[in-house]
């Protein structure tokens, strides 16, 4: 998109009726989600839920990668971990403890919250993603 579309689109213009904003969005899929801190999710790896790491390749590439998580970008993420697809992964399933991270905790949350509308109601992510995760000090490579 050219710098000089998005200098001419107005700075607020009137929302249609029943638009959210993202932020509410946010709060609404944070308010039914029970995130997890970097040890928390450490924890329940080691239990056997299934950590996804939904941030893009470049992003991985440039900050790194938390070892055993299933890499799943966001673009193709309810394809596959939505039970009833055609494009499912083998291990999904509507019991699944999955816990989603992007790289500071914000898509991972709204990715979780869509897992939810699929029925994967154990699903959740990883508060402050992979940026809080390594802050803690846990094995990245």
């Amino acid at each position: 998109m050219s710098t000089s579309l998005l200098r001419s689109a107005p700075a607020f213009a009137t929302a249609p009726e029943g638009a959210r904003s993202i932020d509410e969005l946010l709060a609404g899929a944070r308010a039914r989600l029970v995130r997890l801190g970097p040890h928390e999710t450490y924890r329940a790896v080691g239990r056997g839920a299934v950590l996804v790491d939904i941030r893009p390749a470049a992003q991985r590439a440039e900050h790194g990668e938390i070892p055993g998580a299933v890499v799943i970008e966001r673009n193709v993420l309810e394809w596959r971990l939505d039970p009833r697809s055609d494009a499912r992964l083998s291990f999904t399933r509507y019991d699944l403890e999955v816990i989603v991270t992007c790289q500071e905790g914000y898509t991972s949350s709204l990715a979780a919250a869509a897992l939810h509308d699929l029925g994967l109601l154990r699903a959740t992510d990883l508060d402050g993603g992979f940026k809080a995760w390594q802050a803690a000090g846990l094995p990245t490579i």
